[in-house]
């Protein structure tokens, strides 16, 4: 069933803080937030856009260094200091001409669920609050923060290509959209 969830999507939307991070913020003597993200989350989210699937990020909170990742990484549906992500997400569906059932979320609490309840494929990760859980469609092994991004790519890629053989492209050096 999450396989064939999997094969539809065309657009995998982000929480960041609990998904992307591991939801910790810590701050510097002058005020200054500091974030960590994951390195292999940057790779998942390249290997997702380079095979056309289409990435997003939607988050109540805005800060720096998370545009600075978002522009690291040219997710070109960033969505900072969101209110309203139900309304974000039906603006993404609009932009990309896509129905619901065509994306897939991640989130780890109550405020993703408006978003995590309407789309194809919703997903918790594995240190989400239970309720979320409940909700969920699929739990990551992965907690918050430790490569969730990649974990979701990887099941995502997989449902749609033959990911050994995208893996294998890449180790020759080989750039772009998988040959099938």
């Amino acid at each position: 069933m999450i396989k064939r969830k999997a094969q539809q999507i065309k657009l995998l939307i982000f929480d960041v803080d609990g998904v992307l991070t591991d939801g910790m913020l810590s701050y510097g003597p002058e005020g200054e937030l500091f974030k960590q993200f994951n390195v292999k989350d940057g790779v998942g989210i390249k290997l997702l856009q380079q095979q056309g699937i289409s990435v997003a990020v939607i988050t109540a909170k805005d800060s720096g260094p998370l545009t600075r990742r978002m522009n690291d990484l040219s997710v070109e549906h960033f969505y900072p200091g969101c209110n309203n992500k139900l309304e974000a997400f039906a603006e993404l569906l609009d932009v990309l001409s896509l129905d619901s059932e065509q994306a897939a979320y991640v989130g780890d609490d109550v405020i993703d669920l408006p978003v995590m309840t309407r789309v194809g494929l919703s997903i918790a990760v594995q240190d989400a609050h239970a309720f979320v859980k409940k909700s969920a469609d699929y739990i990551t092994i992965a907690k918050g923060g430790q490569g969730v991004a990649r974990e979701v790519a990887d099941l995502i890629l997989d449902a749609q290509f033959d990911l050994d053989k995208l893996y294998a492209q890449m180790a020759s050096g080989q750039k772009g959209k998988i040959v099938q």
